[in-house]
C-alpha cells in the first residue's frame, strides 16, 4: 500500500472515530454552544495529517521529531530538533500545505546527542508527566502533548481554558525527574 492510500486510510480511520467519539455520553445538563464542528474537526485532522506528511517527505526535516497539532487551520508545531535550519524549513513546510491558515512554532533547537541512559530517563520522565496529565481532573490530557529533552518538558497542543494551561504545568512541575517545564499550550478559538 503506497503512502497515499495509506494516509486515505488513516484519514477516514480518524474521521469515524471523530463521529463516533461523542457516542454513549450522558446529557449532564444544557449544552454550551459548541466551539468546533465535527467538519472542522475533520478538516483539522486533513491538514494534520497533511502536514506530517509533507514533512516526512522532505529530507531536511525529521518529522518524528516534529509534533503537529491543528485547530480550526491554525497548525502548531512543537517538539525538539537538531537545527534551527531543521525548525525553518518545517515551519516553510507547514505554510505551504492546502487549508493551513497560520502556523505557531513552538519547536526548539535541542543540545547535542544525549545519551541512550538519557534518551530512556526521558521516555520515562514523558510517561510520568502524561499519567499524571490523565489522572488529574482540570486537564484534558488527550489535547496535550508531552515531549521530554534532558529533563525539559514541554507540552504543547490546543486546550479550553487558560486555568487548564496552568494546571497542566503544576501536574508536570509535580512528577518525578521534571527539571524544568516549558508551556507551548494555546487555548482553542
Amino acid at each position: 500500500m503506497n503512502i497515499q492510500n495509506k494516509l486515505f486510510v488513516l484519514t477516514l480511520s480518524l474521521a469515524g472515530a471523530l463521529l463516533i467519539s461523542g457516542c454513549g455520553k450522558k446529557e449532564e445538563g444544557p449544552k454550551p454552544e459548541a466551539k468546533t464542528t465535527v467538519g472542522t474537526q475533520i478538516d483539522d485532522s486533513t491538514i494534520t495529517t497533511k502536514v506530517k506528511s509533507a514533512l516526512l517527505a522532505d529530507p531536511d526535516v525529521k518529522s518524528f521529531d516534529i509534533k503537529v497539532e491543528t485547530n480550526k487551520g491554525v497548525v502548531q508545531l512543537s517538539g525538539f530538533v537538531d537545527s534551527q535550519a531543521q525548525i525553518d524549513r518545517g515551519v516553510a513546510i507547514a505554510k505551504g500545505v492546502e487549508g493551513v491558515k497560520s502556523v505557531e512554532n513552538k519547536v526548539t533547537a535541542k543540545a547535542p546527542s544525549p545519551t541512550v541512559g538519557e534518551k530512556v530517563d526521558d521516555a520515562v520522565v514523558t510517561t510520568k508527566v502524561k499519567a499524571a496529565l490523565l489522572a488529574d481532573p482540570v486537564v484534558k490530557s488527550g489535547d496535550i502533548g508531552v515531549v521530554t529533552r534532558e529533563g525539559e518538558v514541554q507540552l504543547s497542543g490546543f486546550v479550553d481554558t487558560q486555568e487548564q494551561i496552568d494546571r497542566a504545568t503544576e501536574v508536570a512541575k509535580s512528577a518525578q525527574g521534571v527539571k524544568m517545564v516549558r508551556n507551548e499550550l494555546s487555548i482553542k478559538k
